[in-house]
């Protein structure tokens, strides 16, 4: 058998970290089992799946090259298929039309209830449940309705389909029976209904649906807690449910991987595969993103979009391992991989159950592995314009920002953060007032930068080695420890408290670049006496 999983976004616009995860699991585990990814487009949603929203996925697609087998399927295609797996599912009597408010006819699908048809379900055992008895018990085809009772003793809403009330008896307070299901099903099938007033219990066999979820394990519902479900509005249009199932059918889907909010659609899908007479794939749900807190991951929390990390200077590369590590292990202690050995590696089964924790810092210096090891020439080519796009680096020669590029190449951990390379290429820079704060605080560092001007000037060879040494002989001049003058002369020079060895960085300014910034830091309001 081939295995052939799906990546099947709605695409709204932007593509959310979340969706793209589970491209990259399917990705994967087809490339992993020699199967197909394939690219189902769920455009059904014409307000929002616009041809920019689709552009936009499929570029996101192709920045990551998570390539695809065969052509994209447009869900919005495969409306008579929709349509004609609804006609079957009314012929069967596995579906029924129902007119809501007046606006039309919907369609809704029946929970079977000759549940042998469905594969999972089985007899959990008697059950009892109490009912709240200023609310009718109703019985028809479409279910069993009733109101159910808080834990404070008020009424909320219940009900579920009829298949899940197998052996059903209704009783009132004083223990009389009111109902019973097996004498009137006949009656029920015929589309009479049957109202209770007064019942206080309800007892009947319980049938519940389990499947394997190759990451979650078994998972099980009770088919009481199901309710027929809408597949074709009364507008006409199919839903979700009908639709995704008769497209997975199409593209002879042998594996759904999908976020864990999946979950309780997979209980329906299955029942909708099987009275379709397809034997339904199999199943296996990612754990969610989630923040510090424990919350689903959004917006609010930082970037969530794959647009965000591109824009930002994020490699593709490494924004496709992260999220492979996002919910998955190796099995070993690698966080840096490459694709073939993610490819190698994968296995559902290695992946977690519990939520997995965005953490934009451990992104950010994986990034860093990533542009480390970028050739020097690819580097400095993305780097070029990207300086020049900044007013401090419209008209600087591309040798100035070679030598800065093969400095900095080592330290960058996002393109985003050549906005502040600034300091090489401005006249005086731009002073952080924290920075300068912490740093010139201490009256003995600042002495010991006004000595060290004059042997900056003195010396004939501006480079790292001497400069070292003329630092350490006014530190230990002072009585300042080994590499404390390192960060308060930084500051002096860049305006920044980061960035590369202070040695190396001024020995790439130069002489009198350096001695310029020192001594306007030393005789301005910078530096306060």
């Amino acid at each position: 058998m081939t295995i052939r999983v799906r990546f099947a976004p709605s695409p709204t616009g932007q593509v959310h970290i979340g969706n793209i995860r589970a491209a990259i699991f399917n990705w994967l585990y087809a490339k992993h089992t020699g199967g197909q990814f394939l690219l189902r487009v769920e455009d059904t949603d014409l307000e929002r799946s616009t041809p920019e929203a689709i552009r936009t996925l499929l570029e996101v697609m192709e920045w990551l090259r998570l390539d695809y087998d065969g052509e994209v399927l447009y869900q919005t295609s495969q409306l008579p298929k929709h349509l004609a797996a609804v006609e079957k599912l009314l012929a069967q009597g596995d579906a029924y039309k129902e007119n809501k408010g007046g606006k039309g006819e919907a369609v809704l699908f029946r929970i079977p209830w000759e549940t042998e048809r469905v594969p999972g379900v089985a007899v959990v055992g008697p059950a009892e449940l109490p009912v709240h008895p200023e609310t009718p018990v109703v019985v028809s085809s479409r279910g069993v309705e009733f109101a159910s009772i808080s834990a404070k003793g008020k009424s909320g809403p219940g009900g579920g389909c009829l298949a899940g009330f197998q052996d059903l008896r209704v009783w009132d307070a004083s223990g009389a029976c009111l109902f019973t299901l097996a004498e009137h099903l006949d009656e029920i099938w015929k589309g009479e209904s049957f109202t209770c007033p007064n019942a206080v219990k309800l007892t009947f066999t319980r049938r519940a649906i389990s499947y394997d979820d190759i990451v979650k394990g078994k998972m099980t519902k009770p088919l009481d807690s199901l309710k027929d479900l809408v597949i074709v509005r009364s507008d006409g249009s199919p839903v979700f449910h009908i639709a995704n199932v008769v497209d997975d059918i199409t593209q002879g889907v042998t594996h759904i991987i999908r976020g864990d909010d999946h979950v309780e659609n997979t209980f329906k899908h299955i029942m909708l595969f099987a009275c379709l007479g397809v034997q339904p794939p199999q199943y296996a749900h990612l754990p969610m993103i989630v923040n510090a807190a424990g919350k689903p991951y959004s917006k609010r929390d930082g970037d969530a979009f794959v647009g965000d990390f591109r824009t930002k200077g994020y490699l593709a590369d490494a924004l496709v391992n992260y999220l492979a590590l996002l919910g998955w292990s190796p099995g070993d202690d690698r966080e840096k991989m490459t694709r073939q050995e993610m490819i190698e590696a994968f296995t559902l089964e290695r992946c977690q159950r519990g939520s997995a924790q965005m953490d934009i810092r451990k992104l950010t210096n994986l990034n860093g592995m990533y542009m480390a090891e970028l050739p020097e020439e690819e580097f400095f080519a993305t780097c070029l314009p990207l300086v020049r796009g900044y007013d401090w680096g419209a008209n600087v020669s591309d040798a100035q920002v070679k030598k800065v590029c093969t400095l900095m190449h080592s330290r960058l951990k996002t393109y985003a953060d050549i906005a502040g390379w600034d300091y090489f290429f401005r006249d005086i820079p731009v002073y952080d007032e924290k920075a300068c704060q912490k740093q010139f605080k201490d009256a003995n560092a600042v002495a010991a930068l006004k000595t060290l001007f004059p042997k900056l000037e003195a010396l004939s060879a501006f480079c790292a080695a001497d400069l070292e040494g003329a630092v350490e002989s006014v530190a230990e001049e002072f009585g300042l420890a080994h590499g404390k003058l390192n960060q308060p002369l930084r500051v002096a020079v860049t305006g920044t408290g980061i960035g590369a060895g202070i040695f190396e960085t001024m020995e790439l300014l130069g002489k009198d670049c350096c001695l310029k910034r020192l001594q306007y830091a030393l005789s301005s309001k910078v530096i306060a006496d």
